[in-house]
């Protein structure tokens, strides 16, 4: 440990609630797919931001974006119209079949805003006392009390009970124990298409579509979660439109403001009956700043086609990968995924080939102990992830 980085250390646990896990890296500079450390070290950055910064650190386009609209509105609050937040609904509904956006400041929220929107849809437009939200084992949809609830994690909310009742969680692939969950007290089945805190895990086409099936057999809403698997990280605009899927509502953050704290709920025009002035609000979300930034982050996937590119680039790595795997089954258990979010699950507890990845200057995310969660920026050079490959197989081997 340097005295850089033990002096910003001895400093943060002088100032700050001791509610993280900090990893051994002390950031001070970024740009594209690269950090430095307090150190001057150089790495490369698999994680970016936990699937925030898609367009890598320091984006030129985003800091033009930003610098303008800084020097023309900021903050104004929800009582003004903007056309900031026009311009980004504008963009962001066109990459889906969905006709309004709800904004607000992190994915808990906009979680919030789909749980919330679905209960207020089923009592004031369809007339029914339906409240009950139905969640699938493995998932997390925030930190918030509600999402805590929809999370189901008892690790998670140890000495926050009571949570909020009104949740129901189910085994994820058991389609008859989602339909025997279903009461006349449901409103919706809240998913994630790929379950990114769970390992990396996407759930079969065949169950999204049969679990959707449901929802409209028994006229309840169907919410997919696409905080970390949305916008493009997948190989499409939305994890949801891999399996042909039509989400009345889904929640949206992590990339969307490219690291700028920033969420949204884009639902169908017939489920946004369920609001009206006043019912849902929120002071900072939708602000100018981050709505402009945010329409520019837009803009730029879809002009560079970063779907397309995440979709090629996370094949071959996942082919890198699988066939590692095939030469070496007794360390590596599994590897899976959809475009540029990979999970690389070994047999043994990996803490100290992450530590080792580390040291050679590579950060990536270990989840649940064992699995290698991969997330970089969707324009990473292909060289950087050939590097990742590499270095995995030479730890591994060695």
């Amino acid at each position: 440990m340097s005295q850089a980085f033990a002096a910003v250390k001895a400093e943060e646990e002088h100032l700050l609630c001791r509610s993280y896990s900090r990893y051994p890296l002390a950031v001070v500079r970024g740009k594209g797919a690269r950090l430095w450390d307090v150190d001057g070290k150089e790495y490369i950055d698999l994680l970016a931001g936990i699937a925030v910064t898609a367009l890598g650190h320091c984006n030129d386009e985003i800091c033009a974006a930003l610098e303008q609209q800084a020097h023309k509105l900021w903050h104004v609050s929800n009582l003004f119209y903007q056309e900031e937040q026009l311009e980004l609904a504008r963009r962001l509904l066109s990459t889906s079949h969905h006709g309004k956006a709800f904004f607000c400041n992190s994915g808990a929220e906009a979680n919030e805003a789909c749980i919330k929107l679905a209960r207020r849809y089923m009592r004031t437009v369809k007339k029914r006392d339906a409240y009950t939200i139905i969640s699938l084992g493995g998932c997390f949809h925030g930190r918030t009390l509600g999402t805590l609830a929809a999370t189901g994690r008892a690790n998670l909310s140890e000495g926050f009970t009571p949570l909020p009742e009104g949740f129901v969680q189910v085994p994820t692939g058991d389609l008859e124990a989602l339909e025997a969950a279903i009461t006349p007290a449901t409103a919706a089945v809240l998913v994630e298409v790929v379950q990114g805190e769970g390992g990396v895990v996407p759930l079969p086409g065949d169950y999204l579509r049969g679990v959707e099936a449901l929802c409209r057999r028994h006229d309840i809403l169907f919410l997919c979660d696409e905080v970390q698997a949305g916008m493009c990280r997948t190989g499409k605009f939305w994890a949801f439109q891999n399996f042909g899927l039509t989400p009345d509502a889904i929640s949206v953050a992590k990339s969307l403001a490219n690291g700028l704290p920033m969420g949204a709920m884009l639902a169908t025009d017939e489920m946004a009956k369920g609001f009206g002035p006043g019912s849902h609000a929120t002071t900072f979300g939708g602000g100018a700043l981050t709505s402009a930034v945010a329409a520019k982050v837009v803009e730029i996937m879809q002009r560079d086609h970063l779907a397309d590119r995440a979709a090629a680039l996370g094949g071959r790595l996942m082919g890198k990968l699988r066939a590692l795997q095939a030469a070496m089954p007794d360390k590596i258990r599994d590897v899976r995924g959809l475009g540029l979010m990979i999970g690389v699950e070994l047999t043994a507890p990996a803490q100290g080939l992450w530590e080792e990845l580390l040291r050679r200057g590579i950060i990536c995310n270990l989840s649940h102990g064992v699995t290698l969660r991969l997330l970089p920026p969707l324009n990473i050079a292909e060289a950087d992830l050939d590097i990742f490959a590499a270095a995995l197989e030479d730890i591994l081997r060695g």
